[in-house]
């Protein structure tokens, strides 16, 4: 199969306008494909697709999609690369109509930018069918032509880490357990000599006195893991390194402050930080990055039983600072603050972490952006040019003392692990009692919990759990070793 882009009529005759590689295609078919775009009767929306057979003996189905206008740039409006956006969405369309006929392999028109397409063509095949027995065809998506073939493999690089990333978050909590998220990521990282994975146990976790996270592992009869990853990408190893750390819930039932049953399933996803942070260094690894990257995942299941944390209980996290536990479904945040406490150890250039943190984030932004919540507006901008080029966005949430006062006013315990007036500003006393934990100057928190899955906002994400925002992860890491090099 062949998958060739068309772009909007500029004018009113309504004449399709190829990219290079469509014009191309159509000289080799003496003119037929424009002719029968004609005859199919108004010009291509953007997004919207022809099927044509029988046009070339080497491909006997060509798909052409819309790709919009052909100079979209930059929206400020919408806050990222609409061209590159359009280009995603329509590669990603014209992969799985190639899928639907079940034909294994399918050439892809780069549009002008092979980044973009391999990441449309490689994220909208994916789907985890891994525990079915009727599995769609696998289709393998190639460059048409040999023209940008690096942007094409970057591209490719790209999106099999959000891949990775949706992998992981999709695959049932049976089958994704604490130590087996952590062999997995090991098993990615193997081939690669200048990444060391530690896989810590229940044992280290004690000795690093580490209470708030193993109050929340303590309900459960899956044993904690604490996952450290050290990536050195940096010609000097003793270069200070970017710290990623992800929440890892492998299942969040609530605790005793039980979630209702409804969507419950979805917990499964709960750590979806610690898969988007460890699938970036897998890509990071890919890519060779001339930086040094650590990864640090807490990981653990937050279960209802005799043994689990009681609303009221105080715990101590690794800092010393004790916590009341008011809240058991409010974990995530508890697991975060020992690995915060941890990961100023390291001398770190900017700690950033991710965690499906709080519906809060959910009803704020809904699936649209990441919240961020930062100490500093230098990584801040950098996380918003990353995601401007990934079309993953970001959006800054505030930081205010406002907040911290609703987690500090606590009557057992030196914080309180939700804002004292329960609902108003979820997300924002989240990122308040974070902030608790953190002493570095470049420090910033992405609440990921609003984009965790995808119904069909993204549309070259299929339906399910979407691995946002590795890509954009990627690239503020690649925009950091251009930094340092710079």
């Amino acid at each position: 199969g062949l998958v060739l882009g068309v772009y909007s009529s500029e004018k009113d005759d309504g004449a399709a306008q190829f990219t290079s590689a469509g014009d191309a295609f159509d000289r080799l078919v003496s003119g037929k494909l424009r002719e029968l775009l004609s005859l199919c009767g108004p010009p291509l929306k953007k997004g919207k697709t022809r099927i044509f057979h029988g046009l070339h003996q080497d491909f006997p189905s060509v798909v052409v999609v819309g790709l919009g206008k052909k100079n979209a740039g930059v929206n400020d409006q919408e806050n990222w690369n609409e061209g590159k956006e359009n280009i995603r969405a329509a590669v990603a369309v014209g992969c799985r109509q190639i899928q639907d006929l079940e034909i294994p392999c399918v050439e892809v028109d780069p549009c002008g930018d092979a980044q973009s397409a391999a990441e449309g063509a490689v994220l909208g095949l994916h789907e985890y069918n891994e525990l079915k027995q009727k599995k769609k065809p696998i289709v393998t998506p190639q460059l048409h032509g040999s023209a940008e073939s690096e942007g094409w493999q970057k591209g490719v690089i790209y999106a099999e880490g959000q891949n990775l990333a949706r992998y992981l978050m999709e695959a049932p909590a049976n089958y994704i357990t604490p130590i087996k998220f952590a062999e997995h990521i090991e098993q990615k990282l193997r081939s690669f000599s200048n990444v060391k994975v530690h896989i810590r146990p229940e044992s280290w976790i004690t000795t690093e006195q580490m209470g708030a996270f193993l109050s929340v592992a303590k309900g459960s009869t899956e044993p904690p893991i604490f996952l450290e990853i050290h990536y050195l990408g940096a010609a000097n190893t003793n270069d200070s390194p970017l710290v990623f750390v992800g929440k890892g819930v492998t299942f969040d039932s609530g605790g005793i402050s039980l979630k209702p049953s409804s969507g419950m399933d979805a917990m499964r996803a709960d750590m979806g930080g610690a898969a988007t942070i460890c699938s970036a260094i897998v890509t990071a690894a890919a890519l060779n990055l001339p930086l040094n990257i650590i990864g640090l995942a807490p990981l653990c299941e937050n279960m209802p039983s005799g043994k689990a944390n009681k609303p009221g209980d105080v715990v101590r996290a690794k800092n010393g600072k004790t916590i009341q536990v008011d809240n058991t479904d409010a974990e995530g945040r508890l697991l975060l603050a020992d690995a915060l406490c941890y990961a100023h150890n390291f001398n770190a250039r900017a700690i950033v972490n991710a965690a499906t943190l709080t519906g809060a984030m959910d009803v704020a932004l809904g699936s649209a952006a990441t919240g961020v919540f930062t100490n500093s507006s230098w990584l801040w901008n950098h996380l918003y040019e990353a995601s401007i080029l990934t079309g993953d966005r970001v959006w800054r949430m505030p930081l205010f003392e406002h907040y911290t006062k609703q987690v500090t006013d606590c009557p057992l315990a030196d914080v309180s692990n939700i804002g004292k007036y329960s609902r108003a500003g979820g997300a924002c006393t989240a990122a308040a009692f974070l902030k608790e934990f953190v002493t570095a100057s470049h420090w910033a928190h992405l609440d990921i919990a609003g984009v965790m899955s995808n119904k069909d906002e993204v549309p070259y994400l299929r339906k399910g759990m979407a691995g946002r925002p590795t890509r954009t992860l990627v690239e503020f890491a690649a925009r950091l070793s251009q930094d340092s090099h710079n």
